[in-house]
């Protein structure tokens, strides 16, 4: 087990960050793009839904880069030392529109650092609170759980297929409200590079198989749940007061992938799934 120094790193608890970016008629044109959407660019528009993780993204230097991809630790974030991180889910309450031509506003602040055991070791959570303003308006407030994990042993192609045989994990059900994504290496390389994301693991494929024995590129938890909250959003016709999501298995780029909704009381109930596969996150929208 890694040892943590639990108490150093709650002292990252109360750090705040302030970041700003102007929401331009290209950016939301490349986020539309993307998610094969369509719709009004023009000044003054309201901005798709979600667009603000492609915002006041951090932008450290490609030589302060580690070997993954990401930043290295530090700074905003408490440096926990274990190599793998995601973003392990969320919540967020919607208050108003960011508009194309405003400025949106994200000041973030670090709530809490716990360490926890789990099935393939010890887990460290980090969890940050956004309030996001475009405008000068409050539109959004979002609760981000992120969670730093030690790298699991790589096993032989034999031992790793008799192992996925042997769990065989139940396929998730197929809700009132289907599509089917296609998870293309274009699809994962541009949302990476709207979130000035650098994670290998989202766009290189030697490295995912070869450093991180994953089968494939995997598909980045917001993309999940931007597409979640976008097949939320197209059922109602309204964009929901409310939203939250959590991950539950991963997705790669191996297989195409169900995005599904049922009802659920006044709300949505929501997951992703590869066909045939279990859920990999879930979700609920309310309005």
């Amino acid at each position: 087990m890694t040892d943590l120094d639990i108490d150093h790193l709650r002292q990252w608890i109360g750090r705040e960050e302030q970041a700003g970016e102007a929401v331009t008629s290209a950016l939301v044109q490349r986020f539309n793009a993307t998610f094969d959407r369509e719709g009004d660019v023009s000044q003054g528009a309201p901005a798709p839904l979600m667009l603000h993780w492609c915002l006041a993204q951090p932008a450290a230097p490609t030589a302060q880069l580690g070997p993954d991809g990401h930043p290295a630790r530090g700074g905003f974030l408490p440096p926990v030392p274990l190599p793998r991180r995601m973003w392990a889910g969320g919540a967020l309450e919607f208050k108003g529109d960011i508009r194309v031509g405003e400025t949106m506003t994200r000041r973030s602040v670090i709530r809490d650092v716990t360490v926890k055991e789990g099935r393939t070791g010890v887990l460290c959570f980090v969890t940050v609170d956004h309030e996001v303003t475009s405008g000068g308006r409050p539109v959004l407030d979002e609760r981000q759980d992120i969670v730093y994990r030690a790298a699991e042993p790589a096993k032989p192609a034999a031992a790793a297929q008799q192992e996925a045989g042997a769990k065989k994990p139940a396929a998730a059900p197929e809700g009132a409200h289907r599509r089917l994504v296609v998870p293309s290496p274009p699809l994962l390389f541009r949302y990476s590079a709207l979130t000035f994301n650098g994670h290998r693991i989202h766009y290189d494929a030697p490295y995912v198989r070869e450093i991180e024995s994953y089968p494939g590129l995997i598909v980045h938890g917001p993309i999940q749940a931007t597409l979640l909250a976008h097949h939320a959003e197209a059922i109602r016709g309204s964009r929901p007061s409310g939203f939250g999501f959590r991950s539950l298995s991963p997705l790669f780029d191996t297989a195409d992938f169900a995005i599904d909704a049922a009802e659920d009381g006044d709300g949505l109930k929501l997951w992703t799934a590869r066909v045939g596969g279990p859920v990999a996150m879930e979700a609920q929208a309310r309005w």
